[in-house]
C-alpha cells in the first residue's frame, strides 16, 4: 500500500509544471484534459520526484475558495518534504533558479535541511540523505 497521489491546488498549471519540473527536477507524468464534476474543462496533471511512488497532482484553483488556500494548504506549516541524495547540489540549483529559503541549511539528527517556499509560497523542507540510514 501507498499513497498515490496528494492534491496541490495551483493557480496556472502551465506555471506549476515549469516549477516542479524545470527547478525542481520532477518529472511531468501525465498532462491530459479533463473534466470537472460539472463538466467544465480541466487538465488532469501529474508530477512526481525521480524514483518515487508519490506524485503530485497539480489542480488548476476552480473558484473563490480554492484560490484562498493556494500557497497555505498546511495552515502555514511545513507540509512537504522533498529528500535528496545531493543536498548541496538541490540547494544551489534552487538558489540560482531563485527559489526563496526561508533558513539556512542546517544539520539535523535526519539530515541537512533548510525550508523553502514553493512558487505559490507553501512550506517545503528540502532534506540530505538520512545519516542514519
Amino acid at each position: 500500500m501507498h499513497i498515490e497521489l496528494v492534491t496541490l491546488v495551483v493557480r496556472d498549471y502551465d506555471e506549476a509544471i515549469d516549477f516542479y519540473v524545470k527547478v525542481l527536477g520532477f518529472s511531468l507524468v501525465e498532462d491530459s484534459p479533463s473534466v470537472t464534476n460539472s463538466g467544465e474543462p480541466k487538465r488532469w496533471v501529474v508530477v512526481r520526484p525521480p524514483n518515487s511512488e508519490t506524485g503530485l497532482l497539480l489542480a488548476q484553483a476552480d473558484g473563490d475558495e480554492q484560490l484562498g488556500v493556494i500557497g497555505n494548504q498546511t495552515g502555514g506549516r511545513v507540509g512537504f518534504f522533498l529528500r535528496v541524495d545531493d543536498f548541496t547540489a538541490a540547494f544551489e540549483r534552487m538558489k540560482a533558479a531563485d527559489v526563496e529559503f526561508l533558513s539556512s541549511p542546517r544539520d539535523e539528527p535526519y539530515g541537512k535541511v533548510v525550508v523553502f517556499r514553493d512558487l505559490f509560497g507553501n512550506r517545503w523542507d528540502l532534506l540530505g540523505p538520512n545519516p542514519i540510514l
